[in-house]
């Protein structure tokens, strides 16, 4: 059951960027930065969490799980070394993410060549 749950809710955040490329003139990149701000803001304030625990990886995978990573990382952080964690505790939490990212990026950047779009 707890993997129909985590296509479910996965789905619903995919669902809704479908969403907001079709109906909005929001660009693809202000839609994911959308989502990870929606992710920190929903973890910040605690609403985020209940979800995680009941969608597990529907609810971690997508760019509001980083986002909740970050809120939850600057949260731990500040509790432990106060004012100092709110700058270092959000890239602690998602250290792991943000170098997966750089590597694929080397990787892509070395086997895929760069160019305009050809009409």
């Amino acid at each position: 059951m707890e993997y129909l749950w985590a296509f479910v809710i996965g789905g619903l955040w995919c669902a809704i960027g479908q969403l907001l490329i079709d109906y909005t003139k929001l660009t693809p990149a202000r839609i994911l930065t959308l989502f990870v701000m929606a992710g920190v803001t929903l973890g910040a304030i605690g609403v985020y969490e209940p979800l995680v625990n009941f969608a597990g990886a529907g609810a971690t995978v997508p760019l509001t799980g980083f986002g909740y990573n970050l809120s939850n990382g600057v949260k731990e952080a500040v509790a432990e070394q106060g004012l100092l964690g709110a700058f270092t505790g959000g890239l602690t939490a998602t250290a792991g993410g943000i170098s997966a990212v750089m590597i694929f990026a080397i990787i892509a950047g070395v086997i895929f060549k760069s160019g305009d779009k050809q009409d």
